[in-house]
């Protein structure tokens, strides 16, 4: 009796912690799953407050983005090239510092032979990427980095829009003329007319007077001695007469080329009055840019190479500019109506985009005596070019 007692007294206090384990275990599972309901309402809206309170106010159909709407916010993100912008009609170029003949001088040129022709895309300049417009705002205008300063008729259009395709590159659409004809307006003018860039991109123009017009290397350098300059150089003696050729579709009552280049038939003497011929005396232009450049900051293209090897000139000035090379030859085609290369598309674009119609005249037929009489007179301004720029351009 007295035993069983005590078994009965020791599996009593035995069994009493347990019990107080199981229940407290179950009434912590009681709460456990009561304050778990009760959240269920409120927590379901926790992700969307804390969203809100660190986004930027967004349109109320951003939050129903699907994975395309994403993607096109990816695409807004990254650097897209720059677009087609065709805003102006090349200029005659003025009359030269020295004693000049040039029938077309005075005359704002109307020919839009630097035009783009078919489809267009939108005019206006593409927009920064969001993601740089968190740090600078919509970027700023700046003094152009490079300069493409000539020659006129020797391809500096073609060049420019062909830069234009990289994203790297923003340049003014109009020819400035800053240096030459604009040049008491101001830099802060000047500056205005720029589109504008973001940290990295370069700024450009092209005014093709420039080569030929005594004070603009000073005028260029004393806006900054680190500007890259660009000269785009063609045949001299074709040169003269797409020259001749583009005045003649103006004016076609003026006298024929074989008239204007001599001073005198007989004698054969060549008139160097006359900016047709002038221009094309690249070693006299090139010497006065040399007393304020180094050789290293002059780009020398060819104008023959542009045409039949577009991508491989386009390489070595992107490589002069600092830049990545991303024009290459899946950019070009050959058109062979025109005769030259032209883009396989724009940007926004799927149409193939070339030089317009009044790019790739046909020449009139010139007296082939004429012809090598010219050839013989820019022979030994030829040699001298070869010489200071290190390059045969093989024109003789």
């Amino acid at each position: 009796m007295e035993y069983s007692l005590v078994c009965h007294n020791l599996y009593a206090l035995s069994a009493s912690p347990v019990k107080k384990k199981l229940a407290l275990l179950g009434i912590m599972f009681l709460l456990w799953a009561y304050m778990l309901y009760s959240c269920v309402g409120y927590c379901a809206t926790m992700p969307t407050l804390v969203v809100d309170s660190y986004r930027v106010k967004e349109p109320e159909h951003a939050s129903r983005r699907t994975e395309s709407g994403r993607a096109d916010l990816m695409s807004k993100l990254l650097p897209r090239p720059q677009g087609w912008v065709d805003l102006e009609s090349d200029y005659d170029e003025p009359s030269l510092r020295t004693a000049s003949r040039d029938l077309s001088a005075n005359d704002v040129d109307g020919d839009r032979g630097d035009e783009w022709d078919e489809a267009r895309v939108d005019q206006r300049s593409p927009e920064p990427s969001s993601l740089s417009s968190f740090s600078n705002g919509s970027g700023s205008k700046k003094l152009p980095q490079a300069i493409i300063i000539g020659v006129k008729k020797g391809g500096t259009r073609a060049l420019l829009e062909f830069l234009r395709v990289h994203p790297d590159i923003r340049a003014v659409g109009a020819e400035p003329h800053f240096f030459d004809r604009n040049y008491d307006n101001g830099l802060e003018w000047y500056r205005d007319l720029m589109p504008k860039t973001l940290e990295g991109q370069i700024t450009m123009e092209k005014t093709p007077s420039y080569f030929v017009t005594r004070e603009a290397p000073a005028r260029i350098s004393a806006m900054s001695r680190d500007t890259k300059v660009i000269v785009v150089v063609r045949d001299p003696v074709t040169r003269a007469i797409s020259d001749y050729t583009q005045t003649l579709s103006k004016k076609p009552d003026i006298p024929s080329f074989e008239s204007l280049t001599f001073k005198n038939r007989t004698t054969g003497l060549i008139d160097t009055s006359w900016s047709a011929i002038q221009i094309g005396i690249y070693a006299k232009h090139l010497d006065n840019w040399l007393q304020y450049f180094p050789m290293e900051q002059i780009l020398f293209v060819s104008g023959e190479r542009l045409i039949s090897d577009p991508a491989g000139e386009l390489g070595r000035v992107q490589d002069f500019l600092g830049l990545k090379r991303i024009i290459t030859d899946k950019h070009f085609y050959f058109n062979q109506t025109k005769g030259f290369p032209c883009l396989k598309k724009a940007e926004g674009s799927s149409k193939p985009h070339c030089l317009g119609k009044t790019k790739g005249r046909v020449h009139p037929n010139i007296d082939p005596e004429v012809v090598q009489r010219l050839r013989d007179f820019y022979r030994p301004f030829n040699m001298k070019f070869y010489q200071m720029t290190g390059h045969n351009f093989g024109w003789d």
